[in-house]
């Protein structure tokens, strides 16, 4: 049995079972995963937030398999009765984008389910996340890299109802220059790259369209969030003028512990092989979103 501490993971993201009284928590593993290759994807599994039983080979790629390294950011998605992983991955010579996997149970395994990157061939990407909107339709969120455009893109894109493609082209949503908080950064011989990472939506009891994403702040990487003014995948958004989180963490989602709690997850600090998940209370304010002090 482990404990919360002794999990090594970025972009933690955590299914909540409440009929079986089960989170499983999916993210980043392996010690060589953010620069090289990678086994595959893991889930732990626990039954209080606290002690983990795990790790379980939830994916494994198999032989024939695109691609060879830098497995990111597997989201468990439920839909129409099956589990689906949104995830990244990349190869040399190829742009990195999101591949949907497929499951009959939570833990996996998983198998491909699209034929590759769902998203643009020529657009270099990652952090696919899974949207339903007001009429039951799927839709991808995910984000156009600043390795590409240098002012990171937040993207919607439709998809088919089996998951397996896009049933439409990507509209653009926002650059993380839309937000105050998000700074620039010097990397690959430029002074202006910003970036988008991870976004996940919620909606607020009142009816608001909310999403969290993370950039690069004051203080290091941070999560924020944008509403929509329309109520909409498609906007205009709004930014948040303060991240949630502002020190060295990010990438997150929100989830409903079962004593009712909405818990924000993310991993801080954001270096390698520090990283661990953490829990944060977040409670609805208005149409936005508060940290709860810890008591």
């Amino acid at each position: 049995m482990l404990e919360t501490h002794d999990i090594h993971i970025r972009d933690p993201f955590v299914l909540a079972l409440p009929d079986e009284g089960r989170y499983l928590l999916f993210g980043t593993t392996g010690k060589n995963a953010t620069s090289g290759s990678g086994p595959g994807f893991d889930c732990y599994v626990s039954r209080d937030l606290a002690n983990w039983e795990g790790p379980i080979a939830a994916f494994r790629p198999p032989a024939e398999f695109w691609s060879n390294g830098q497995f990111w950011a597997p989201e468990c998605h439920v839909w129409q009765g099956r589990y689906y992983l949104f995830a990244s991955f990349a190869l040399d010579g190829r742009q990195r984008g999101t591949q949907i996997l497929v499951a009959d149970q939570p833990e996996g395994p998983y198998r491909p389910h699209s034929d590759g990157p769902v998203t643009p061939r020529d657009w270099e990407c990652l952090d696919g996340t899974l949207y339903i909107d007001a009429a039951g339709k799927p839709w991808m969120v995910f984000c156009h890299e600043w390795l590409q455009v240098e002012d990171g893109g937040m993207v919607a894109m439709p998809l088919t109802e089996d998951l397996r493609s896009a049933a439409g082209g990507p509209t653009l949503l926002f650059c993380a220059s839309a937000a105050v908080w998000s700074k620039p950064f010097s990397g690959h011989g430029r002074r202006n790259n910003r970036v988008t990472d991870g976004p996940f939506l919620y909606r607020v009891s009142g009816g608001q369209l909310l999403m969290l994403w993370s950039s690069f702040g004051s203080q290091g990487y941070a999560m924020g969030y944008a509403t929509s003014e329309t109520g909409d995948i498609r906007g205009p958004w709004r930014q948040s003028p303060v991240p949630l989180f502002a020190k060295d963490g990010g990438h997150g989602m929100l989830f409903r512990a079962f004593d009712g709690r909405l818990l924000m997850t993310l991993h801080t600090p954001n270096v390698t092989p520090d990283e661990r998940p953490t829990w944060i209370e977040v409670a609805e304010h208005g149409d936005g979103l508060v940290v709860v002090p810890a008591s």
